[in-house]
């Protein structure tokens, strides 16, 4: 059976609650349905779906048929690479692609293209979450999200940068341009984040005086690179814009996303947390993954890759910069 280890932070969350975030493609019904009829196990036991958990445990759940196709397909398509050694590549993904197949992206992923720059990557590396088949994919970007990557090319590989991961050893950096002026020019989001209550697609900032199962730790570093003004569309008047490096110290959903919005300067350009009537014209969600700094399992050395700002993003801030919005 797939299973899951219970995180620290994941104490004493009820097992129906927390299982459904984890498995967030199967409903909270659904998963209260495999607890009550004993398809669920927690470390070998059946139990109840209020069930409070604790760190260490290890929750097994059945494997469901996804109802998308599982056999990936290897794709002779564009992938840019910035590195590349016996472990890992590392990759500039350009916005629009999807990381890995799921339903209705069953091909032009970054999963289909890695398989055909690495053909033996399809017998290994296999991260099963509900049926989904993600070979070497180590973290993720958002579809909408363009920038570096990093990419294990067998499970040792996987699970040693996996490691880094969970022990917050990687440094992760991001160019965004959100809407208003930041005053600040550094500051610090520490505001714990879950899955919204009502849909399922979007996560949403918990306040610290809810106890909420759904709420983890979240913490965003970011620091001011330019501010602007300018004409914005459909007769709005003068907008402010500020370019901001946001550092995440955590990896939840979302986060720089639903961060941002909760300050109360959303991305430009973002079609779930962003203005319904966006300001600038844009083409794109305005954010970039633009370095990333861990130790390559090679060498133990620690080193930096950067991925360049994309022509689309550096053209809106060309635009800006120009006044002429």
């Amino acid at each position: 059976m797939p299973h899951l280890v219970v995180p620290q932070e994941a104490a004493n969350q009820r097992l129906d609650r927390w299982l459904a975030d984890e498995l967030p493609e199967h409903s909270r019904s659904e998963i209260q349905r495999w607890i009550k009829e004993g398809s669920v196990q927690v470390d070998g036991k059946v139990t109840r779906p209020n069930y409070r958990l604790s760190a260490g445990q290890v929750v097994a759940f059945p494997a469901i048929e996804p109802a998308h196709p599982t056999d990936l397909i290897p794709q002779a398509l564009p992938l840019t690479i910035l590195y590349e050694d016996e472990d890992l590549l590392v990759i500039d993904k350009p916005a629009g692609m999807v990381v890995h197949p799921a339903p209705g992206h069953a091909t032009g992923t970054v999963v289909n293209a890695i398989l055909h720059h690495v053909p033996d990557l399809a017998g290994g590396g296999l991260a099963d979450s509900g049926g989904e088949k993600r070979p070497g994919i180590v973290h993720r970007l958002d579809k909408d999200t363009s920038g570096v990557m990093v990419v294990a090319k067998h499970d040792s590989a996987l699970h040693a940068l996996q490691a880094q991961f969970k022990q917050r050893h990687v440094d992760k950096r991001y160019i965004a341009l959100v809407e208003g002026q930041i005053v600040e020019d550094t500051g610090k989001i520490d505001a714990a984040i879950g899955r919204h209550p009502v849909d399922r697609k979007r996560q949403t900032v918990i306040q610290p005086e809810k106890s909420d199962s759904r709420a983890r730790p979240a913490i965003t570093e970011y620091r001011v690179l330019a501010r602007y003004h300018a004409p914005v569309a459909n007769d709005q008047g003068v907008g402010a814009f500020s370019l901001v490096e946001a550092r995440p110290i955590t990896g939840r959903t979302h986060q720089i996303r639903v961060h941002f919005a909760w300050l109360g300067h959303p991305l430009v350009g973002d079609p779930i947390y962003g203005l319904k009537r966006q300001r600038l014209r844009v083409e794109r969600l305005c954010l970039h993954a633009a370095s990333i700094r861990f130790i390559l399992p090679k060498t133990g050395e620690a080193q930096t890759f950067s991925a360049p700002l994309p022509a689309d993003f550096q053209a809106v801030l060309d635009r800006l910069n120009a006044g002429a919005v």
